[in-house]
């Protein structure tokens, strides 16, 4: 009976109660001003961490370049509710990559720069980054993380501690780590990598190019974890899946006059 409840429960966990963007159904409960406040605070821990980039010119394509695509982001997703405001800032990290908080907090490592080799590439990394606030993937990763927390409580209040429970306990907090968690944080990434290619080619950067960066990032990354155990796609369903949608993209950048954030 216990385990047809945390059946039931864990059906209604990923059942959406919401929509995306892209129209996928999502449960995100955490209030907005909540997760904004959260996203603020991280931010703010991170710029006392890791210092600042204070590469003028670099700062500048960066800023230039998130500013074309968040004048698009209305268009393209009308009615989506926007953060009051966005802050964008360029860490002085070597590392290729880049990150999203709640609140419309965007960090960019000034080592992706290395790899995204021209505007439009970067503006396909800000482009899935700015996607990930717009899509509360933050709210829906905390939500699920909240509720898989709950059902293992309830079967530690429901069993009588012996060791049986606790090998059950144990399963249902593996199963629901790989059935739960990673999927949906691979949706995310497979969500925000589809609404970045929109964005980038609504403000004019060239969405072919989008494909090229993740060429470029498995250059530089070499080996990665086994797709089903990781959070991110691998880079080849990464480009299978841009390339699928490449087409409609290229159009939508060809009826835009071109970015043009060269510093």
């Amino acid at each position: 009976m216990l385990i047809r409840l945390l059946i039931i429960a864990a059906s209604l966990l990923v059942s959406g109660c919401d929509k995306t963007p892209t129209g996928r159904d999502q449960l995100a409960l955490i209030p907005p001003s909540m997760m904004a406040q959260f996203g603020s605070q991280a931010f703010l821990q991170m710029q006392q961490q890791i210092p600042v980039s204070q590469d003028a010119d670099s700062n500048a394509r960066v800023q230039c370049i998130a500013r074309e695509i968040l004048l698009v982001v209305g268009d393209r997703f009308p009615g989506i509710p926007m953060p009051e405001t966005w802050e964008i800032v360029l860490f002085d990290d070597p590392t290729p990559n880049a990150f999203a908080l709640p609140g419309g907090k965007i960090g960019v490592n000034q080592g992706l720069l290395k790899v995204a080799v021209n505007d439009a590439q970067l503006a396909a990394v800000i482009g899935h980054e700015v996607a990930h606030v717009l899509a509360q993937h933050g709210n829906e990763r905390l939500t699920q993380e909240l509720g898989i927390k709950a059902l293992l409580l309830l079967v530690g209040l429901f069993s009588e501690g012996d060791a049986d429970s606790e090998r059950i306990i144990q399963a249902l907090g593996l199963g629901a780590h790989l059935g739960i968690a990673l999927p949906f944080s691979r949706a995310h990434e497979e969500e925000a990598d589809l609404m970045g290619l929109e964005l980038m080619a609504s403000a004019g950067f060239d969405p072919r190019e989008s494909t090229q960066l993740w060429r470029n990032m498995a250059a530089a990354g070499g080996g990665q974890p086994l797709e089903f155990l990781s959070t991110h796609p691998n880079h080849e369903s990464r480009i299978e899946e841009l390339q699928a949608r490449m087409n409609e993209a290229f159009q939508r950048y060809q009826k835009r006059p071109p970015a043009a954030c060269n510093q």
